[in-house]
Formats: C-alpha cells, sequence, structure tokens
C-alpha cells in the first residue's frame, strides 16, 4: 500500500502524521498516510491511487468539525489546499480549501452581499458545503450557484445546487462522499461599508458566545427543528443549559461556561475525554426532554 503511493507522489505522501495539529480540538492519533492536494487533478488522481491500492481515505478542510479517534485512522487524509477566489459579475468563485472568512472578506471588498452570516465560523469553504453551515436564520447552501467536484472513482465534474439536496446542516455529499474542490457563490451588489458594518456586527455577537482561541470545534450538536423556534429550530443549547451543563466536564474536556453547547478541550484533553463529556451530555437531555441530540461533528477513525 505505502509503496504504490511512494511511487506515485513521492515525498509528497507522508507516514504516520499526527493529526492533532490538524483540527481544531487538538486530539486524536496518527494517519497511516498523509497528503495535501492543490489541484483538482492533484485530488483525482489521489483517489484513483487510493482506489487502486483497496485503502480507505478522508477528506480534510480545516479541521473545525471533526473529532479525531485516539487510534488515529488507519487509511489515508487527504488535505484539501486548492485555494483561490475571483469575483465575475456578482457572483464569487472559491477554490474549496480557501478559509470560509476568507471568502467573506472577498465578497465584502468586492461590494458583494450574501454571506454576512457565515462571519466567524470556522473552517474552509469545501467544509461548509459539505456540512451546509449556516448562522442566524441563513446557510451557505442558500447561496451556492454550482460546485465543481470530485467522485470517488477520480472523475472530476461540476453540478448545479440542486445535485447536493441542502438542508439543515446536511449535503447529499454527507452520503455521496463526493469531494468538493471548487465553489460558485451567487451574491447580491451591495454597499461596501453596509456590508462590512454587518460583518463588524456578527463579528462582535460571536466574540460574546465563542470563547476565544480555545481548543474547540463550536458548537456541539445540531438545533433541534421546531416550526415556533425563531428561525424554525430550538437551541441545543438552551435544552443543554436546563439541565446543568456548563457544570460539567470529563478530563480535560469541558462545557464552555458561556454557551452550554460547546465543548473545550481546556490543553490535556484526549477524543475520549470529549466523546465521553458529550455522551454524558447527551444522556441528560434525554433523560429530561425525551431529545436525543445530533451531532454536528464528524468522527475519525474508530470509536
Amino acid at each position: 500500500m505505502i509503496k504504490v503511493f511512494k511511487e506515485s507522489f513521492g515525498k509528497n505522501i507522508i507516514i504516520d502524521q499526527p493529526l492533532a495539529e490538524y483540527n481544531t480540538f487538538g486530539t486524536g492519533g496518527r494517519a497511516r498516510l498523509f497528503i495535501d492536494v492543490k489541484t483538482p487533478e492533484d485530488l483525482a488522481a489521489v483517489v484513483k491511487t487510493a482506489n487502486k491500492a483497496g485503502i480507505s481515505y478522508f477528506m480534510l478542510g480545516g479541521g473545525s468539525n471533526v473529532l479525531v479517534s485516539d487510534s488515529g485512522y488507519e487509511g489515508l487524509v487527504i488535505r484539501n489546499c486548492i485555494n483561490g477566489l475571483k469575483a465575475e459579475g456578482t457572483s464569487i468563485t472559491s477554490g474549496a480549501g480557501e478559509e470560509l472568512q476568507s471568502m467573506v472578506d472577498f465578497a465584502a471588498g468586492s461590494s458583494l452581499s450574501g454571506l454576512e452570516f457565515a462571519t466567524g465560523i470556522y473552517g474552509t469553504v469545501g467544509g461548509a458545503v459539505f456540512g451546509n453551515a449556516g448562522a442566524y436564520g441563513s446557510d451557505i447552501g442558500a447561496v451556492v450557484e454550482s460546485a465543481q467536484l470530485v467522485d470517488r472513482q477520480g472523475n472530476i465534474r461540476t453540478e448545479p445546487a440542486e445535485h447536493f439536496e441542502f438542508g439543515y446542516r446536511y449535503s447529499k455529499l454527507k452520503q455521496t462522499r463526493e469531494f468538493i474542490v471548487e465553489v460558485k457563490i451567487a451574491l447580491k451588489r451591495g454597499r461596501r461599508e453596509q456590508i462590512q458594518a454587518k460583518i463588524d456586527e456578527i463579528s462582535k455577537l460571536r466574540q460574546q458566545k465563542l470563547p476565544e482561541n480555545a481548543k474547540t470545534a463550536g458548537c456541539f450538536f445540531k438545533n433541534i427543528p421546531d416550526p415556533k423556534e425563531e428561525f424554525g429550530k430550538m437551541a441545543a443549547g438552551k435544552l443543554l443549559d436546563e439541565v446543568g451543563a456548563k457544570d460539567m466536564h470529563h478530563g480535560g474536556a469541558r462545557v464552555y461556561e458561556q454557551h452550554a453547547n460547546i465543548i473545550i478541550n481546556d490543553g490535556t484533553a484526549d477524543t475520549n475525554d470529549i466523546t465521553e463529556l458529550a455522551r454524558q451530555l447527551k444522556r441528560k437531555v434525554m433523560e429530561r426532554f425525551g431529545i436525543e441530540l445530533e451531532e454536528e461533528i464528524t468522527y475519525l477513525g474508530s470509536f
């Protein structure tokens, strides 16, 4: 297996790469194989080689919504480093490896409105499309015009927004496991000063709610659909607050004192600490409200 990848990609393939530095929780073991890809063609070649070698593989963006097993991942981790931003008319095209905030700022600089809601959301553009990231009643799926992807056979193609069947924190990519490499976003012309003012407003709101420079994945659990609530969702944090989540911890993992749906690694936690704390939180909400919380994060490796 390793020989096949070394023959194809040489020094670009890394063996036994620690993954803690590549996810925002800062935990987890090693990837048996690891590679950065910088073009769609690079990714297509890696996928075809992995299929040929019979090895499992996982695409990693900013690592902001991933929890890596302490035992690591026995397959290949592909890190998306496909960058680039350009504006044409009222559309922006972005490489999937760009930071989502970079696209938000680029849109503002181009006097294009429609991405302000994404201010302060961790992760890459590709990861945002994969999980249909959103906030304040908006999500990225609502502004996607089309996207270029690489499928599990290593074919490159472009699909319209309808292909992805966007829903709350969902895209069809979670089933097909196809990889986003480039996204075209449809926005509206606006006044740069007004767009920037909205970005600044949301940024301040996020700073009040989210821990600064903490090892966290942001909100751990999805909100619960409820048409009676604002934006049609009941905040998972509200239920967690009512069961005393803010006082809970396990090992080096604790619940953020200002937001009950955020788990923080205090610097000493391993992945087991985080998963055990999450299990206790889910149990308390189920016992009190009969609601089973669903994780926003993706688990990588053996759990």
